[in-house]
Order: structure tokens, then sequence, then C-alpha cells
């Protein structure tokens, strides 16, 4: 019998809930694999994958995110094998999936605990009520390569965001393992998007993009001056990781509006 050759792996984008090639039609080696590397064009049309996912899961319950983000926890737990060859083990899938659960919790209590009734002197009622920003852009952290990614990722989920990734430079694998999860959970398609390659080429193009309405430079590194002038074009967000998990994580991401009613009669 004709001993046959294994099926290499070949690590694709993750855009708009399907895995394309980058439209440039280059790779890198990294890691031991081949692995997509995004060009500006992909970078834009996450964003419009993004922009498009973004419309159902904001407007989805609270209740409904949060089991979404349960079953991805699921999905995880089974694939947990897969998931710790690309990163330093079981520990790390452990300690991800239960960051997932952790804030997944968090879906329907976000509206009492950032916004609430506030006092005024008048016949009105006033509430603050919290809303997703939109469409969010995060720069990955190269270490813990997924749990790192996980803790910047679900906090921006958990309240309505669709997110576009740089993954890790150095360790992208893990970003595109998490993306075959998120694949084969409930996530609607366009609510994550996951670019692989140059962050020195991608960040920027995301940080000036005007339909990007906040960006995490978590990973950036020396970059984050740089990235901040490009956001104030469009008076982007900017988000740095601060707790390693808190419901002021998902805050970040959060716009407060607050609404005046006028007492019933």
């Amino acid at each position: 019998m004709t001993p046959r050759l294994p099926v290499r792996k070949t690590y694709k984008l993750f855009i708009g809930g399907a895995f394309p090639r980058s439209e440039s039609g280059r790779t890198l080696e990294l890691e031991g694999h081949n692995v997509a590397r995004a060009s500006r064009k992909d970078a834009r049309d996450a964003v419009v994958a993004a922009r498009k996912g973004y419309g159902a899961w904001s407007t989805a319950t609270a209740y409904n995110r949060g089991q979404v983000l349960y079953r991805l926890a699921e999905t995880m737990e089974t694939r947990q094998a897969a998931l710790a060859a690309v990163c330093s083990g079981r520990r790390e899938v452990a300690r991800a999936i239960d960051r997932v659960v952790w804030y997944a919790g968090w879906a329907d209590k976000l509206a009492q605990v950032l916004g609430g009734a506030n006092p005024v002197a008048g016949p009105y009622f006033n509430f603050t009520l919290p809303e997703p920003t939109g469409v969010v852009a995060l720069i990955a952290p190269d270490e813990p390569a997924l749990d790192g990614l996980v803790a910047r990722v679900v906090p921006a989920l958990v309240g309505g965001n669709a997110v576009v990734v740089v993954a890790s430079e150095a360790h992208p694998l893990a970003a595109i393992e998490l993306a075959e999860a998120v694949a084969t959970s409930d996530v609607p398609a366009g609510v994550v998007n996951i670019l692989t390659g140059h962050r020195s080429e991608l960040a920027p193009v995301l940080a000036a993009h005007m339909d990007v309405n906040a960006i995490d430079v978590t990973g950036a590194d020396g970059d984050v001056a740089a990235l901040e002038v490009l956001a104030a074009e469009n008076v982007k967000r900017v988000v740095r990781a601060r707790d390693d998990r808190s419901p002021w994580e998902i805050g970040a991401f959060m716009e407060l509006k607050t609404v005046w009613h006028p007492l019933g009669r």
C-alpha cells in the first residue's frame, strides 16, 4: 500500500464567518506553518464584515449574547487539544475557557452595573443605559497567546460590539484556532474577524479607518502614540487593558446614553 502524505494545515484569515486567503496571495512561515499575511485591503474588508455583523449582534438581547458566548466556551472545551497545541498548554486553555464563561455571565447584568436610574430635580425619569460602541479594532498581545487574546476579545463582544483583531505577530496560530471555535459556535458571521500578518502594516489602517469606532492598543507595543494620532481623526476611542477580569473592561467598549422621560400622570 502506498503511504499517504499528511494534509498539512494552512492557517487562513477569518473574515465574515469564512476563512479566505489574503487577497494579495502572500503568506508567512511562522510557528512551523504557513500563515496568511493580510493586506490593507483585507483589513478594510474585515471592517465591512464587522459592520454587517454588528447589526444583528448589537440588537440581540443581552441574555442571548450571554448564551452565545457560553456556547463558544462549550466549543472551546471540545477543542482543548487543538488549542493547547498552539499556546502554553491545557492550563492556559482552561483559563481562557473560564474567562469566556465569566464574561458571558455579565451580559445581562451590565445595564444594572454600568447604568442606572439617576436622581433629578423635576417631574422626570432619568436613566443611564450602556450601549455598544460599534466596530472595535483589537491589537492582540503576544503573550499569553490564547488567553491574552480572549482577555481582549470577549469584553468587547459581551456588550454587543463587533471586532476586527490583528493577531499576535509572533504567535498567530492561537488566533486562528480560536476562530475555528467561533465559526462552529453560534456567534453570527462578521462579529469576529481575525487578521494575521505584520502588525505594523495592519494596525495603522484600522486606527485611521473612519468606520472603526474604537481601538484596543494593548498589544501595540511602541506604536501606541502613532496609532493614537491616527485614531484622533474620527475621535476614535483608544482602550488599554487595565484589569484581569472586570466589568469595567467591558465598560471600556461601551457608550453611556442618558435618557429623560416625563413622569406619567
